[in-house]
């Protein structure tokens, strides 16, 4: 790419973050960031000074040296709204909810994906492709219910579990989660004991199991409150899209789920989450996925027709920016009626790559010790036993998904819903098992009654 192309494309990042994401997660939350020039010197010895501190899985990825362009962004590992604790340690959480609901399309074509979540399928394939070495008890369908038993079950197995969805760190130095791949075990203990002076600074807890199980408690209960608490306003805040009770509210494999029907119960609460909170407004986001891949990728197509016969139209219909006012605006059609129209299709294609990236973004929560004299009404605080902490909560990786990536995520879906039909749930049912034998032809076979 030329430094004009890398330039274009980084402003485009930038516009995206101050004129759509920020409608949709508040002004708090979102930080765009800004454009800068660099020394192509100093760039290439950054190169090399961060190479070797680089996980292998992103060592394929190059850095641009040449252009001379970047993005500066806050460290997010730090207090965003209040300077006055700089000086003090600061705790940052990184989790990665992704995809809080279930598919309430017609259009999809298979039940499964109507009981069992995305996330809980796909883990499976990941697990057989050797990217994890075993499945994760958590389900997004717990931390995005509101309920705090279900919450802190979710965040529990984040813990035990940490994969790619969560990360902790002290004074912007990771001290738990995975550096790559495969590098996850899960050390409470080693963990506690960077937590004890954070709550508990009296040092008055005993060592040993119960300590740890102590700390781990209360991270989760902080972590909880900061997730529902409300610090931010912003336009789609009130945005009315599909309401969850449209959708199912938990998901068949869920551990917790499967421990309530273990114990006779089938029924899960779901409280529901405050409509302020980030979480809300992440799943607002993430419904605008209304149609399902499924769904989608007819729409997809027809736009894709529609440019082979007319690539000049390519800039109008905004498919790469500018993602302005203009932009935004288009977003809020809520719609699903297909009139037949380009416009139709773009709008839902659109609003899916919105969606997508309210699915993989990242939500950091930084916490600061705080004294009680200092703790104001301005300042949000959360509560332990023996603490208290001012908070703050940001969004980050909220890069539009591209819309060529489309065709790659509808193939994706078919392989971990047929991966999972065939070797998850048929191992739970007999019958299925012998209906889903890999490269075996079935026949349906009517019989006269």
């Amino acid at each position: 790419q030329t430094s004009e192309e890398i330039l274009h494309h980084l402003q485009n990042i930038v516009d995206f973050g101050k004129h759509v994401m920020k409608q949709f997660f508040g002004e708090n939350y979102v930080h765009h960031g800004e454009i800068i020039q660099l020394p192509l010197d100093f760039v290439r010895q950054l190169c090399l000074k961060i190479q070797p501190e680089r996980p292998e899985s992103r060592c394929d990825k190059d850095m641009d040296t040449l252009s001379g362009y970047a993005m500066c962004l806050p460290n997010l590992t730090r207090l965003q709204t209040y300077r006055f604790v700089e000086h003090r340690p600061i705790l940052c959480i990184e989790i990665k909810p992704k995809c809080g609901f279930i598919p309430f399309s017609s259009h999809v074509s298979q039940e499964i994906k109507h009981k069992v979540c995305r996330y809980c399928m796909h883990q499976h394939l990941k697990v057989a492709n050797g990217k994890w070495k075993r499945p994760s008890k958590y389900c997004p369908l717990d931390l995005f219910s509101g309920n705090k038993q279900r919450m802190h079950f979710a965040l529990k197995s984040l813990l035990q579990e940490a994969q790619n969805n969560l990360k902790i760190f002290k004074n912007g130095e990771l001290i738990y989660g995975c550096k790559d791949d495969q590098d996850c075990v899960s050390d409470w203990n080693e963990l506690a004991r960077h937590l004890k002076p954070f709550f508990f600074p009296s040092n008055g807890l005993v060592s040993g199991p119960h300590c740890t199980r102590t700390i781990v408690k209360e991270l989760i209960h902080v972590i909880t409150m900061t997730l529902l608490s409300s610090t931010d306003a912003c336009r789609a805040g009130d945005m009315k899209t599909v309401p969850i009770s449209q959708g199912r509210s938990y998901c068949e494999a869920s551990a917790f789920n499967k421990e309530l029907v273990r114990n006779g119960k089938h029924k899960l609460e779901s409280s529901g989450l405050p409509r302020g909170c980030l979480l809300y407004k992440t799943l607002q986001a993430q419904m605008l996925d209304m149609l399902d891949i499924e769904g989608l990728y007819p729409l997809y197509s027809r736009v894709e027709q529609y440019l082979e016969e007319f690539p000049e139209e390519r800039s109008t219909l905004q498919i790469d920016g500018p993602y302005n006012e203009a932009f935004y605006e288009k977003l809020l059609d809520l719609s699903t009626e297909d009139d037949g129209t380009v416009a139709f299709a773009l709008t839902k294609v659109q609003q899916y790559r919105i969606a997508m990236t309210a699915k993989d973004c990242s939500i950091m929560i930084a916490l600061s010790p705080c004294l009680q004299d200092e703790c104001s009404e301005q300042r949000p605080v959360v509560l332990t036993s023996k603490s208290r902490f001012t908070f703050s909560v940001s969004v980050l990786d909220l890069d539009l998904k591209p819309y060529d990536s489309i065709p790659h995520q509808y193939k994706l879906d078919g392989k971990i819903v047929n991966y999972y039909l065939k070797n998850v749930q048929a191992k739970d049912d007999p019958v299925m098992s012998n209906l889903f034998k890999e490269n075996e032809d079935c026949t349906l076979v009517l019989h006269k009654v």
